[in-house]
């Protein structure tokens, strides 16, 4: 069995958000570990490995965090359960471990739990936490911490390319507007596209040129799944298979790459189209990483969507929107889901799996064959991509 043949049979989502009725870590992870257990409608006894992505480096005084799984789900006492992290993709990076766990036939049944609680920290010590996603050597002193780092993208991309401060006010105008429609959002308000461009008192700059709906939530939540091969998932009441599941990384300076390419993400796409035997055209919709607008901005070429330099056109023209040609975060995306750092890639996956089973409420889409999830670490350095369909 490769990874190709895995399938998602289980999963649930907590709130995204500043979480007071969650306190710690260990009550997020308890909150969807058995959930999506029962989801999967199997017992707890039968989940054969645990894989747990917590990102940590200081939101949490826990470290050490996998076998806090066992504080809700005690049936997986003497189990393997192992942590994992890889920045802002530590959510996929678990999956990716489950995906082996299953290819290597070491178990039938894998349960990833991806979590974090972030806002017990102040916030000028979220920044510096968030930093150690960067090349500190070099780094460090960046202005703005990680969205100074997405700001000095954004700038060289202007320079090459004209200043695109509309297509990113309407990226962010679209993520929220499609956030009105997903129950487990942080901000579920349609700002519109007005409030989005202008500079403004409760829309400042955060650091120029991007703008406070320019950059995604700190946030608390957590996303689980149960995999399984898929022989065993024919026999469930529903399942969705992974065409695709590809990991690139690229180097971790930015001054190292041409970092308004993410070159990384380009080839992670690639290999994953060709790895799942599709086209972009073939796809019903994406999920992709819009730590900041400027990502999604260039994540549109990265996929192929538009040539490099032309990703405006596809925010601009409405391609991405809900009704568009394909649409793009109908989840609302990290801009306003919300974006707990180890849970991000569950969450993204857990959000694709419901729009191919038909689950996904009011942010179902009328087509939704074949989706692709795009999750990616620090500045386009570990970049994921998953291809899943429903499981005919």
């Amino acid at each position: 069995m490769s990874a190709r043949n895995a399938c998602i049979v289980g999963w649930a989502h907590s709130r995204f958000g500043k979480l007071e009725d969650a306190p710690d870590l260990e009550t997020l992870i308890a909150g969807v570990a058995r959930a999506a257990v029962e989801d999967a409608g199997i017992a707890p006894s039968e989940i054969d490995a645990g894989f747990v992505g917590v990102f940590g480096e200081g939101f949490t005084p826990q470290g050490f965090p996998a076998s806090l799984v066992l504080q809700s789900l005690p049936e997986l006492r003497f189990r393997p359960i192992t942590r994992f992290e890889n920045a802002c993709a530590t959510g996929s990076a678990a999956i990716h471990g489950a995906l082996d766990f299953l290819a290597a036939r070491r178990g039938r049944f894998a349960l990833v739990v991806g979590a974090e609680k972030m806002t017990a920290v102040p916030g000028p010590k979220v920044g510096d936490i968030l930093l150690t996603a960067s090349y500190r050597r070099t780094e460090q002193d960046i202005e703005g911490g990680f969205a100074g780092v997405f700001a000095r993208i954004a700038e060289a991309y202007f320079q090459r390319h004209g200043d695109q401060s509309d297509a990113l006010a309407a990226i962010a105008a679209k993520n929220h507007r499609n956030g009105v429609d997903n129950p487990w959002a942080q901000m579920r308000k349609d700002l519109g596209y007005e409030f989005c461009r202008r500079e403004s008192e409760k829309n400042p700059y955060v650091v120029r040129p991007l703008k406070r709906t320019d950059c995604s939530l700190v946030s608390d939540g957590a996303a689980a799944l149960v995999l399984t091969d898929e022989e065993t998932a024919r026999a469930m009441s529903k399942a969705v298979r992974f065409r695709a599941a590809v990991q690139v990384n690229d180097f971790l300076p930015i001054a190292a790459r041409d970092i308004v390419r993410f070159e990384g993400a380009r080839e992670a796409w690639a290999r994953a189209y060709d790895q799942a035997g599709v086209r972009l055209a073939d796809l019903s919709f994406v999920e992709t990483h819009d730590c900041f607008t400027i990502a999604e901005l260039i994540e549109y070429e990265a996929m192929g969507l538009t040539p490099a330099g032309q990703g405006a056109r596809a925010a601009l023209e409405g391609w991405t929107a809900a009704d568009g040609r394909l649409p793009v975060n109908r989840s609302g995306g990290l801009k306003s889901k919300g974006h707990p750092i180890g849970a991000t890639g569950v969450s993204m996956h857990a959000l694709a799996a419901m729009q191919l089973t038909g689950t996904a409420g009011a942010m179902q889409l009328p087509k939704a064959d074949l989706g692709g999830v795009f999750n990616m670490g620090g500045a386009a350095v570990a970049n994921y991509v998953s291809i899943l369909e429903r499981l005919g």
